[in-house]
């Protein structure tokens, strides 16, 4: 489970944000809000990019408020997931494990829907399946909170609904507390388990 507890945060010069809410394992949490709300800011604060004022983060019950970006059990998704364009999608899924293992890697893929396409330069997949292999990567990885950033805003409308559905899937099957940031309406009402509205800093949930 997520959870932040009275996380605060300012810019310089701005009112100050104010975060509380959970992410329960094995759902979506949708964050929603208009642009410069601070919803990013939220995610950066739990993925450990911002440091708060006040406050805790935790991760399955860890206080993890001051642990730095690389020792957050997190994986993060953009909008255009970034890969390395020269690097086939099994060398990029690899870069998820401490060490070469061919057999993971293959599995995957094959649970992402791309068993064929290891071998292929990230450079020529398309967009919903770069995101396919940045989530296969995330699987590998093995850490239990996913933080989506307007991850399907790219993808045309079939490969937008298929792909958030793998989402949701792979939430449910590895127990991932997944916090996912988006404008669209469509996209909370087809995945998400509990919504919260981010207006004025502040957090509320969406009964």
């Amino acid at each position: 489970m997520l959870a932040l507890e009275d996380v605060t945060f300012a810019y310089a010069g701005s009112n100050p944000y104010c975060f509380s809410m959970t992410a329960e394992a094995g759902t979506v949490t949708a964050i929603r809000g208009a642009s410069g709300a601070g919803k990013s800011t939220l995610l950066d604060l739990v993925a450990g990019f911002l440091a708060p004022a006040s406050g805790v983060v935790r991760i399955g019950g860890q206080d993890v408020t001051a642990l730095p970006p690389e020792r957050r059990p997190v994986s993060i998704l953009f909008q255009s997931e970034t890969l390395f364009e020269h690097l086939s999608a099994a060398r990029n899924v690899a870069l998820g494990l401490p060490r070469p293992d061919a057999a993971r890697v293959e599995a995957a893929l094959a649970e992402v829907g791309l068993a064929d396409l290891g071998p292929q330069r990230a450079a020529s997949l398309s967009g919903g399946q770069k995101q396919r292999v940045a989530l296969a990567r995330t699987r590998l990885r093995g850490r239990p909170v996913l933080l989506l950033d307007e991850p399907f805003s790219a993808l045309d409308d079939d490969t937008r609904a298929t792909t958030r559905t793998l989402v949701r899937d792979l939430t449910l099957k590895h127990r991932w507390a997944t916090v996912l940031v988006t404008h669209h309406a469509d996209d909370i009402a087809a995945i998400a388990d509990r919504v919260y509205v981010l207006q004025g800093g502040t957090l509320r949930a969406q009964p």
